[in-house]
């Protein structure tokens, strides 16, 4: 029985310990000789320290100034060790701290505070910062104590030192400002699961999220990578449910993650809430949008928004230039490239690398060889030296066209323009040889990688495996996942994506549980492409109980299921003849609000065409032009062969010649469907 692993629920750090800060003075940075090189004057003296704060705070104190310099030394010292419970009032003191002590009874809040701040600012001084903490709390000093907890849980986070900062969290009771702080520390460490355990704790206690926690997630899952629209959508759901109104801050950190997550629709969506609101986004935003959307084939969409830039006053630089060049490049639209690039010239706005690079795929990918060698020299001729990079576009031009053997050629180029191909280089060429089935030649490669000295990535490991699984050597794949590994490589989504997808090929459901299990046990979080991948293997395998519990997991977790997963589902019914299986699906789908894809539509015509059942498949196909979706050769191929399967021949030569009048080109298997059909109709006439 299919189980997937429960969602968020990575454990708090272990609070076996408190004194993970030591204020043992052999633990802190060493006793001065003049002055200790460690404390600056910037932070032993107040004054430079009053710019940290709020004007309200500080104006009344720009008089007075505190020489911290005596307690940062006696707390550096190694002859004063004091023990890490220290925090509350002593009994008896000894003269020198009860004298240092009276001499800061004092200093206002708001200088503590930025003494706090400027040790924080460097990681060789965080331990001493801990210590001020500490004895500011044994002798009573200073009052705002969940302040200088969140200043600390922020410089550990700052630092990547997150389970310091949970240990330190369990000596205070969390505050809003410290949830704050843990929270920013998660985020910036990549740990989404933590950051939202956290809100959800922060609501048991009665404390509300704000737009800051949710920016702090948004822009680490930007910054690294991982977001995804589902995940992002999830994330405006709770944003709306704890009644947040987003500023400009968070609305421009949502438009950036779906542009990021390649949901041009949904940044749009949220570009023109921005606007309809009198927020202007960055122009790194906007950029980002432009880019969505060209490579969404949305090149109109991204033109016009490249005008309002313009329209609203700003200079397009190089970045907006070559968002919308790569709309133009993925699109194949060569003339519209080349105008871009010429535009750029008349603006005065100098082209760099990734124009080069762009437009030498854009010469490539058109077959115009001598254009993009053309490219390359004027690339020299700017003082901008071919790089590997454009290599490896060439190279993956070649790939995409078939022609891997011009990959020895490409390296041979490379290297006579005394470039040095690199990691991203070798990936594609693996990639290449991978996609054409030569896993000689990517094996090859791959240990000609290791022979240079160029270290392999998760990149690297996982075209490997993916090539090895779709060559049907499954065993081989296994024993590179388990290579990487053993070499210190961590798995990442993709690479479970790919063995869970492997093992479900293989009906080896058991071991498609463990590798949830491990995903989970290793902090890597599931996305849209896991749980379509667990509905295809479960669907194609019929095991359907199990692909419709995967859904209603998903579901249980906050994420609506994507088209992709329908349609997959839909199609593992349509495989088996299961017509009213993929309806009841069909249904699911549109009740979730989701719009059918043509790509479900044709699998609905196939289960009906295997169902025998060809009114349905015709009543699908009047569905299809009703809603404005153009049925495609997929389409009419699939109405002839379910006209085939019930022996109604006759029809099939109507079938097609409205395929040829709807502007779609036959191909091979269309052909072949009207030659059966012909054929049979023959074979009557003689009988």
């Amino acid at each position: 029985m299919f189980l997937l692993p429960p969602h968020l629920t990575t454990p708090f750090p272990s609070t076996r310990s408190t004194n993970y800060f030591p204020t043992t003075r052999h633990h802190q940075p060493p006793p001065p000789s003049a002055a200790n090189p460690l404390i600056s004057s910037s932070v032993a003296t107040a004054t430079p320290l009053i710019a940290d704060e709020g004007p309200n705070d500080i104006l009344p104190l720009q008089n007075r100034r505190y020489d911290f310099t005596p307690l940062l030394n006696f707390l550096s010292s190694d002859s004063n060790s004091e023990p890490e419970n220290n925090s509350s009032s002593p009994t008896q003191l000894d003269p020198t701290e009860f004298q240092l002590a009276e001499s800061y009874r004092a200093v206002p809040a708001p200088l503590w505070h930025g003494l706090l701040k400027s040790l924080c600012s460097s990681s060789s001084s965080i331990g001493l910062a801990y210590a001020v903490v500490s004895w500011l709390q044994k002798h009573n000093l200073c009052f705002s104590y969940e302040l200088l907890y969140s200043i600390l849980i922020h410089a550990l986070g700052r630092n990547e030192k997150l389970y310091e900062a949970f240990l330190l969290s369990q000596r205070q009771v969390l505050t809003p400002l410290t949830y704050n702080a843990l929270i920013g520390a998660c985020a910036r460490n990549g740990d989404l699961e933590k950051a939202l355990n956290l809100m959800s704790r922060m609501r048991r206690d009665g404390f509300q999220p704000d737009f800051v926690n949710y920016s702090s997630i948004i822009q680490s899952l930007s910054r690294s990578n991982r977001i995804d629209s589902p995940i992002l959508q999830k994330l405006y759901r709770e944003i709306e449910s704890d009644k947040i109104e987003a500023d400009a801050h968070l609305l421009n950190d949502i438009i950036l993650g779906f542009s990021k997550a390649g949901d041009a629709t949904r940044a749009l969506k949220f570009l023109a809430m921005a606007q309809g609101n009198g927020l202007s986004p960055k122009s790194g935003t906007l950029v980002a949008v432009i880019l969505a959307l060209g490579n969404s084939g949305r090149t109109v969409e991204a033109e016009a928004l490249f005008e309002e830039i313009k329209d609203n006053g700003l200079e397009p630089r190089t970045k907006a230039y070559n968002a919308l060049l790569a709309g133009y490049v993925k699109m194949g639209s060569l003339k519209d490239a080349e105008f871009i690039v010429s535009e750029m010239e008349r603006s005065g706005v100098l082209p760099d690398e990734q124009t080069y690079s762009l437009l030498v795929d854009a010469y490539a990918h058109a077959g115009r060889w001598e254009s993009a060698r053309i490219v390359l020299k004027e690339m020299e001729a700017c003082n901008l030296l071919p790089n590997s990079h454009i290599y490896s576009r060439i190279l993956a031009s070649y790939r995409d066209k078939g022609e891997w053997q011009k990959s020895f050629q490409v390296l041979k180029e490379m290297r006579n323009s005394g470039v040095q191909p690199d990691r991203q280089f070798y990936n594609v060429m693996i990639d290449t040889f991978g996609k054409h089935n030569i896993l000689d030649h990517a094996m090859a490669t791959f240990e000609r990688m290791l022979s240079e000295g160029i270290m392999p990535d998760t990149v690297t490991w996982n075209t490997l495996i993916d090539c090895h699984c779709k060559s049907g050597r499954h065993d081989r794949a296994e024993e590179l996942f388990d290579e990487m590994q053993q070499k210190g490589y961590s798995p990442c989504v993709m690479t479970y994506n790919i063995m869970i997808n492997s093992m479900g090929e293989q009906e080896r459901w058991d071991e498609v549980t463990k590798l949830l299990t491990r995903m989970q046990s290793q902090g890597v979080l599931p996305n849209a492409v896991t749980y379509t991948t667990l509905v295809d293997i479960y669907g194609r395998s019929g095991r359907f109980g199990d692909a419709i519990e995967c859904l209603e997991v998903l579901k249980s977790t906050g994420f609506k299921p994507t088209p992709t997963m329908y349609n997959a589902l839909i199609n593992a019914y349509a495989q088996r003849g299961l017509s009213e299986q993929a309806v009841n699906a069909f249904r699911m789908m549109t009740t979730e609000g989701l719009t059918p894809s043509l790509l479900a539509l044709n699998s609905l015509v196939n289960a009906f065409g295997e169902d025998r059942r060809e009114t349905e498949a015709f009543a699908v196909l009047q569905y299809m032009k009703e809603n404005g979706l153009e049925p495609d050769v997929v389409t009419y191929t699939t109405l002839m062969k379910a006209l085939i399967r019930v022996e109604k021949f006759d029809k099939v030569p109507a079938v097609y010649e409205e395929m040829v009048m709807s502007g779609c080109t036959p191909d091979r298997k269309a052909r072949a469907m009207l030659r059966s059909a012909l054929r049979y109709m023959k074979q009557r006439l003689n009988s």
